[in-house]
């Protein structure tokens, strides 16, 4: 394929916003990433207690939905703090809210505001959508409220059953006291329960009049938001468009279903491209970039991160269950987005970084190496070596977030022209002798002489899903422009609200 620069209409990263474990914004993220700090930590009990679920010896024996044996993971505490006020929001309505539609809000105006304000955006509000990546899984208040409105009432027949001597009074001031412990009812706050309104809230209070949804394409989902969205740019039905995906869901329903999958590591450590790998840790996050037409960005004075060159989404098909991953499938999404940016992934200059899936899984770690050396070729002369990393291995899996927080990562690559670290990644897999790929393990600057800095990225989502997306710098960047910084936040709580009336939040 003949080889050439970036089109006017592709789609430019000109604002970024970051909300992942020890990192409250950014400039957190991009400080962490180079200094290979490891963000995994033990379970904190008020996501679920290890007095009552965790079994150090679980991974021996048959599998219990009710006992995990796995701990660690990748949280958010500290740095979840949601001001409602900022937005408009009553504060009333906030505890009884899923957390990711407030922190999609929050980190989206953090985008926003990286990009330079809403001054940046469109006049004509019609010209701006949202595409977010989001699981259908049940959240922490949806469950909440799925034990107020079920189980209360299953425990009140269970003691009529085994304990009728209790009496009615009796039995009806269990469930009431079961009840009450889960606190006040809020009706007001429902609203926040519709898995749907994590892209609607944000265009309901930015006032965004464009396409906005929410999508479910496990964790290939935000690379698949990212593709929607360069889709919309291309075909001229928006002029500006926000994607990426949330994740914050730590209820020990979700950790069940990944114990019974035997997904998790036993050792609690998660090594992507690792003999040692034996598993994935949970985590969460939100993610997100500001997109603009690469023509629109130059033309407004833009500072551009990256601009997507090409994107790629296909599926497995029939494969021998829902839980293999396919290199036939991975494979052709990878072929499709390199395709699309008119570019061949065997060229000796075409890539510079590799983020990879990386889960840290041996099945998942041995599909994805095998991938990669159908598509970017095995070692030899001339061929030379593709960064290899996974950012898993510092935050763990952050599940329906998974791919924007490896496209933020390679987007701070390709701008600040640094190859961040994979932690974990001290015996490698045997698999990658047949590829290209040369593990990062240290922080190094990267410089690929004439020829423009290119990083792809990739999601594989459950049930064979593929996504991969390709990132090349701006159109003369050699250097790069100073971000302005984002604001810090106050420690998982919600603000403490004003004790005042906004009339008019504009003067």
């Amino acid at each position: 394929m003949p080889e050439t620069g970036p089109r006017p209409t592709d789609a430019a990263i000109v604002g970024m916003g970051a909300l992942f474990p020890g990192a409250d914004g950014l400039d957190a993220y991009w400080r962490n990433l180079l200094a290979g700090t490891d963000c995994i930590t033990d379970v904190p009990p008020a996501r679920w207690d290890p007095a009552i679920y965790y079994d150090p010896h679980g991974a021996e024996g048959p599998a219990r939905s009710d006992r995990f044996y796995c701990r660690r993971g990748g949280f958010l505490d500290e740095q979840a703090a949601f001001d409602p006020t900022r937005f408009g929001i009553m504060p009333a309505t906030v505890p009884g809210a899923e957390p990711d539609q407030l922190l999609a809000l929050r980190v989206i105006a953090d985008a926003i505001a990286d990009a330079g304000g809403q001054e940046r955006l469109p006049a004509d509000r019609s010209r701006i959508g949202v595409v977010l990546g989001r699981g259908g899984f049940m959240g922490v208040a949806t469950a909440r409220l799925d034990q107020r409105v079920r189980t209360a009432h299953q425990l009140a027949v269970t003691l009529r059953e085994l304990a009728p001597e209790l009496g009615e009074s009796k039995i009806s001031a269990v469930r009431d006291a079961f009840q009450q412990s889960l606190g006040p009812e809020r009706p007001e706050a429902s609203i926040g329960l519709v898995p749907s309104f994590t892209a609607a809230r944000t265009a309901n209070r930015l006032d965004f009049r464009g396409p906005a949804y929410t999508l479910d394409a496990a964790c290939a989902s935000s690379l698949l938001a990212v593709a929607q969205a360069v889709d919309l740019l291309a075909a001229g039905r928006c002029d500006s468009v926000i994607a990426g995906a949330v994740h914050h869901c730590h209820i020990a329903t979700l950790w069940s279903v990944f114990t019974q999958l035997r997904a998790l590591s036993p050792t609690q450590c998660i090594r992507p491209f690792d003999r040692r790998a034996d598993g994935t840790l949970l985590s969460e996050g939100t993610g997100v970039v500001l997109l603009k037409r690469l023509a629109d960005a130059e033309r407004d004075g833009d500072r551009v991160y990256a601009v997507l060159r090409g994107t790629g989404v296909s599926g497995d098909g029939r494969a021998s269950s829902l839980m293999n991953p396919r290199t036939e499938g991975q494979t052709r999404a990878l072929e499709l987005a390199w395709e699309s940016a008119g570019l061949d992934p065997r060229d000796p200059a075409a890539l510079g970084l590799l983020e990879a899936h990386g889960t840290g899984t041996p099945v998942g770690d041995d599909t994805e190496l095998t991938t990669l050396a159908q598509v970017f070729g095995p070692p030899g002369a001339g061929r030379a070596p593709v960064g290899l990393g996974s950012v898993k291995s510092m935050l763990g899996h952050t599940m329906q977030a998974a791919g924007i927080a490896g496209l933020i990562k390679a987007a701070l690559a390709v701008h600040h022209r640094t190859l961040p670290p994979t932690l974990h990644l001290d015996e490698p897999h045997e698999g990658l002798a047949r590829t290209r790929m040369r593990p990062l393990t240290e922080t190094e600057p990267w410089d690929a002489g004439r020829a423009p800095l290119r990083a792809g990225v990739n999601a594989f989502g459950f049930g064979g899903i593929n996504a991969h997306v390709i990132l090349e710098e701006a159109p003369g960047h050699r250097s790069p422009a100073a971000a302005p910084p984002v604001p810090r936040r106050s420690p998982l709580r919600t603000a403490e609200p004003e004790r005042l009336v906004r009339l008019a939040v504009r003067s």
